[in-house]
């Protein structure tokens, strides 16, 4: 291609230059407002505007349908009377909500110094509320040179305003109170033996006729992988980007997501999917990918931000025409940026305002403390705009504190509200698990909410995310199952994805016959769930983990759209046993005295307040040495009448563990040991086991629960209890 594109930008301001079959407009146009940003529907008709600083002019195409090779209209904005500042705007009377459209801009190529401008390319609106994707839409054909107008994804006009929320309201649910799910909207509901219709699988109204399951099992919250439009072709050839980790608008759902075929179908399918979560008490939680685009490197498509502002939109190399790659995947957005830090804000409280959104977590949230050169920031701009915007009070917001380029802030990333995936805590904890030296020590901090990582910012209990497992990395099943990842059928070589899983097979690599391998594997996944499920912090659970979800050892399955991926229903009723132990755990989880949260106690004070004693197999004893691979704790949490005796044997054989007497004649009742085959391996919290014995063997790589105290009394609760929330 050459330095510079030879384009209309040369004619007459204020005239549109029409293409072979395109109908031009050079009436007189409204200009419009600068104010808000994108298309808004206003009486009379819609008012577009786009921040270009290096345009020289743009136009805009308007569609009849999703794959017209030409527009019907072509408007130009007039560089004079169409610009203010560097935004461009114009008012078009007559149009409304479910037009199709699209920008062509005009600006210097230059990429040695940053300007990649080409309007050649048909360009997504970056505050677009809908996108359509034609059936023959070509990542291909929108980075080769050349017109791609017909196989271009297209921005939709939407009225935000134009839905019944029948009194939909956010459920403001405390963190304490707080169980995720962390689900794929296509996978949850996608496989054939989901029960579902074709046409509503993998959709989000396939969703909302299962949110009974999750409800049964106890979740409070889902976490669902990227919704954000996505770009489905970003990935090896012959395969599909399936989670979304490949955004390219952050206003818009995901349009493969709709059951519906219409413009907006995706936009309303969603808000009832949100509406129907919300009416049974489940907060919804969106997995957010502001640190990159599917436009990728030097070499990649233009889409959208690359062909509108490139060096505002990108954090770009000392050579101009190279990209910084903190994300790993070829770009990386200039997040602290005056523009996409008000871009970044925008699109939060519209998620938030007009899709009634309860959170975020964001993926590599670390790169959203670097600075347009890439270095990272003491007081982040953009977050510190996120934390402190009024419109998102209350907002849950986790960060993955770290970058594909080696910054990890887990413990120190900036804010006063955010919580953080620990990812020490997943290691731990698998570390423990798999018999690892050195491990002893810091499975007990990662049980007390991980105060040596958090301590020092004197916040709350819950500022740890918990989790030992998520989409990215094995199953909870294939932790348990391999030793090495398996990712051949992703077409790389098996080079992509982690090395560093910390798993351990139970023996045998893969699937195995041998029914004492898969009741070790069976303990194992229940003493993981366990572990989550009792440590202080928000504990995530995967998507299939509660049935033993299995991935074949892939440990990197975003381009598996398919049976690999989905959530296997059969797997319900083959570990019936797993999913029982879950859903009791979570129970009585939720039947915790909370009102540290409601006095905001710190959880240094938390710890202060309860009363801790750490043991080895003899009381008092506990063994700190590198090789132990046992522990034993008790405590009394304050407000819980309730005391409890917690064993870890991550031993390879049975152990002898010292009980401490109850005070005033009490007794010790077991609720939990995962060597028992179920349903004695947790029973119903009121039906505990008297424990008679001053001596209680633990078998080999086994969790064990005692508990006594006056809560065993106490009537279930039932989680939609308003006042649990309060």
């Amino acid at each position: 291609m050459p330095d510079t594109l030879e384009t209309a930008s040369d004619a007459s301001p204020g005239i549109a230059v029409p293409r072979a079959g395109e109908t031009s407009v050079a009436d007189s146009i409204d200009m419009g407002q600068s104010y808000p940003l994108g298309a808004t529907v206003v009486p009379g008709g819609v008012n577009f505007s786009i921040y270009s600083r290096g345009a020289s002019t743009i136009e805009l195409l308007l569609f009849d349908r999703d794959n017209d090779a030409r527009a019907t209209r072509v408007i130009r904005m007039d560089p004079v009377c169409s610009r203010t500042y560097h935004y461009w705007h114009l008012f078009v009377p007559g149009i409304e909500p479910g037009q199709i459209y699209g920008f062509r801009v005009h600006g210097p190529f230059n990429p040695s110094t940053g300007f990649r401008f080409d309007a050649s390319k048909l360009l997504l609106d970056p505050y677009g509320r809908a996108v359509v994707v034609p059936k023959n839409y070509s990542r291909d054909a929108a980075a080769m040179k050349g017109e791609n107008t017909e196989t271009a994804m297209k921005s939709v006009v939407v009225d935000a305003t134009a839905y019944d929320w029948k009194r939909d309201k956010r459920l403001w649910r405390p963190s304490s109170r707080t169980i995720i799910y962390e689900m794929h909207v296509r996978g949850f509901k996608a496989h054939p033996n989901s029960g579902l219709s074709a046409n509503k699988r993998g959709t989000y109204i396939g969703l909302i006729e299962k949110i009974p399951y999750l409800q049964d099992l106890g979740i409070t919250a889902v976490e669902l992988l990227p919704v954000f439009q996505f770009d489905a072709q970003d990935c090896p050839p012959g395969r599909v980007n399936y989670w979304g980790y490949a955004p390219v608008g952050f206003f818009a759902p995901h349009q493969a997501y709709s059951s519906r075929q219409d413009p907006l179908g995706a936009v309303n399918e969603f808000r009832d999917m949100v509406k129907a979560l919300h009416r049974a008490g489940i907060e919804v939680i969106l997995d957010v990918v502001f640190n990159h685009t599917a436009e990728g490197d030097h070499g990649g498509p233009t889409l959208c931000h690359r062909g509108i502002d490139n060096s505002t939109y990108y954090i770009l190399e000392q050579d101009r025409s190279r990209y910084a790659n903190f994300s790993g995947t070829g770009n990386t957005l200039n997040a602290n940026h005056p523009v996409v830090r008000r871009m970044i804000v925008d699109s939060l409280r519209y998620w938030v305002q007009e899709m009634h959104v309860d959170g975020f977590r964001f993926d590599l949230a670390s790169i959203l403390a670097r600075d347009s050169s890439g270095h990272v920031m003491s007081n982040p701009t953009v977050l510190w705009d996120i934390e402190s915007d009024p419109a998102l009070a209350g907002t849950k917001l986790i960060a993955e504190a770290w970058d594909a380029a080696g910054l990890y802030q887990v413990g120190s990333f900036i804010g006063d509200s955010w919580k953080e995936w620990n990812g020490r805590f997943r290691d731990d904890v698998r570390d423990f698990l798999r018999c690892a030296d050195h491990s002893v020590t810091r499975i007990a901090d990662r049980l007390l909410g991980s105060p040596a990582i958090y301590g020092h910012k004197e916040r709350e209990a819950e500022q740890s995310v918990n989790f030992v497992t998520c989409h990215d990395g094995f199953t909870l099943n294939d932790l348990v199952s391999h030793n090495q990842k398996h990712n051949e059928e992703n077409g790389e070589g098996n080079r992509d994805g982690a090395d560093d899983n910390r798993s351990w097979n139970c023996g045998v690599e893969g699937p195995s016959n041998d029914p004492a391998v898969d009741k070790l594997r069976n303990r194992q996944v229940k003493n993981y769930l366990t572990i989550t499920l009792l440590s202080l912090g928000v504990p995530i659970i995967l998507m299939g983990d509660e049935v033993r979800q299995i991935q074949n050892g892939n440990n990197n399955a975003y381009c598996q759209d398919n049976e690999i991926s989905w959530l296997d229903w059969s797997l319900l009723s083959r570990h019936a046993d797993v999913h029982r132990f879950l859903k009791l755990l979570i129970e009585r989880r939720l039947m915790r005295d909370v009102r540290h949260e409601r006095r905001r106690a710190t959880l240094n004070q938390l710890l202060r307040e309860s009363t801790i004693a750490w043991h080895g197999v003899k009381l008092g004893r506990p063994d700190w040495s590198s090789y132990s691979h046992a522990l034993a704790f008790g405590a009394a949490l304050p407000n819980d009448e309730l005391i409890f005796h917690v064993i870890l044997n991550a031993f390879w054989e049975p152990l002898d563990f010292e009980l401490p007497k109850v005070a005033n004649g009490g007794i010790w009742r077991r609720w939990i040991d995962t060597t028992l085959d179920s349903p004695q391996d947790i029973v119903e919290w009121q039906s505990a086991h008297p424990v008679s014995s001053d001596v209680y063997r633990a078998g080999p790589r086994s969790v064990v629960m005692l508990a006594s105290g006056t809560a065993f009394d106490k009537p279930r609760l039932s989680q939609n209890r308003k006042d649990q929330f309060c």
